[in-house]
């Protein structure tokens, strides 16, 4: 079993806690001990040592509101959003590498553009034939046929009622999906108004997050008005994205569910809106006025959810020509500058918070000790500085289940010494 030492480390355990010098010990796929300042680990003196002076020990982030199918990166500008099947699978497999080497070791998918697409890559992830994060895979995502609002291309619409909604989920299982997508209300940047239609009757929510939760799936839903986040709440979504025109009872119920859900806001898209500087035959005008007040009422919102210990979590929509995939880290600092978060504090959403809404609370997201070793080596400090992290080349190492992915220099033989 290879063992390794990162040793001499800024440790950020991923809880918010204060960080503190000390070592890891890895061995296989698992952190066998943490030590302080120079406590001894036990046992480790024929294990590989990386010297980590100047660089902070931390965990993998997690992406807790991916589009690996979403075509831009920031490697390669694509204007198009829909892509032929084939390209469509060279996108996303390229997007899942281009998350890991910015240090996204995990990823909540939020939606896809194909049915079987992240099942696929979910697999070949997992057994190392491509590189990119441990993945929980989703598929199209569905709202009623006819529905306006948000487009995402070809829907898996099977009909209306809670017997098409139990047939549709049970499908998704059929294709090996972890997670159902659902568009509970429109988009205002797609269809202007369109953020107050309620696309689906609670029954037929109910009926898919009952499915879901036999199956051993979960349910995410795309919620933008405040009647969307209730229905969503009373029928059992797990996952809320967006939240924007939530109202004092839909807070309310968020925080009365704190311990069951999670949310996202998905900030990243709405900057990467205002930001944005398209070519003159491209008219963002409309994006833009609905952007503006969408992040002011997040900054009301999400500071008060934080108050009231809702799990709120980073994960901007990205995968857009303006908001493109690689850029994900982008929304640590938008917790700071918008929502008043503390860098560690955006770091444990990241980390700790995003082992959670994995399904893997007990063994993903900490450095602690029978957590699964998927750990970053941060040139700097990034509680200091969170913007560090939205630059690769300050990943000095990145590790997947205890092997390098990205292999820091030097790693030498150590015998006989902690």
């Amino acid at each position: 079993m290879r063992r390794i030492i990162l040793k001499n480390g800024r440790i950020f355990d991923g809880s918010g806690s204060a960080s503190f010098t000390g070592s890891v010990l890895i061995e296989g796929d698992r952190i066998a001990q943490v030590g302080r300042g120079n406590e001894g680990l036990i046992g480790a003196g024929d294990a590989e040592i990386v010297d980590c002076a100047g660089a902070t020990v931390m965990p993998g982030m997690i992406e807790a509101h991916g589009h690996l199918t979403w075509p831009s990166s920031t490697e390669r500008f694509e204007p198009r959003f829909m892509l032929p099947p084939e390209e469509m699978m060279l996108a996303a497999a390229r997007n899942g590498r281009i998350l890991l080497d910015h240090g996204f070791t995990s990823v909540f998918s939020a939606g896809a553009l194909g049915e079987r697409i992240e099942v696929v890559l979910r697999d070949e992830f997992a057994r190392g034939a491509l590189p990119g994060p441990r993945l929980l895979a989703s598929t199209i995502e569905r709202s009623p046929e006819g529905a306006e609002g948000i487009e995402t291309g070809k829907k898996l619409s099977i009909g209306e009622g809670p017997e098409a909604m139990r047939a549709f989920v049970t499908r998704c299982h059929e294709l090996g999906i972890d997670t159902v997508k659902l568009v509970l209300s429109g988009e205002d940047q797609l269809l202007p108004g369109s953020s107050q239609h309620i696309l689906y009757h609670e029954d037929e929510v109910t009926a898919a997050c009952e499915t879901a939760h036999k199956l051993g799936m979960r349910v995410a839903a795309h919620t933008q008005a405040a009647e969307a986040v209730k229905i969503a709440l009373r029928s059992g979504v797990d996952i809320l994205y967006h939240c924007t025109h939530a109202d004092a009872e839909a807070l309310d119920m968020l925080a009365a569910h704190k311990d069951r859900i999670f949310m996202a806001p998905a900030v990243g898209v709405l900057v990467g809106t205002m930001e944005a500087t398209p070519p003159p035959h491209i008219d963002m005008s409309s994006m833009k006025a609905f952007a503006a007040p969408a992040i002011e009422m997040s900054q009301a919102l999400v500071p008060e959810l934080k108050r009231r210990g809702v799990r709120v979590l980073p994960g901007g929509d990205y995968g857009f020509p303006f908001n493109p995939n690689g850029a994900n880290a982008r929304d640590l600092q938008h917790f700071v500058d918008l929502y008043g978060y503390t860098p560690a504090e955006a770091l444990s959403a990241a980390t700790m918070l995003g082992g959670q809404i994995m399904g893997m609370g007990g063994e993903l997201g900490l450095v602690r000790p029978g957590y699964i070793a998927d750990l970053l080596i941060v040139d700097g400090d990034p509680t200091a500085n969170v913007a560090i992290l939205q630059d690769k080349a300050n990943l000095r190492g990145i590790m997947q289940a205890g092997s390098f992915y990205k292999t820091p220099a030097p790693v030498a033989s150590c015998f006989g010494v902690a």
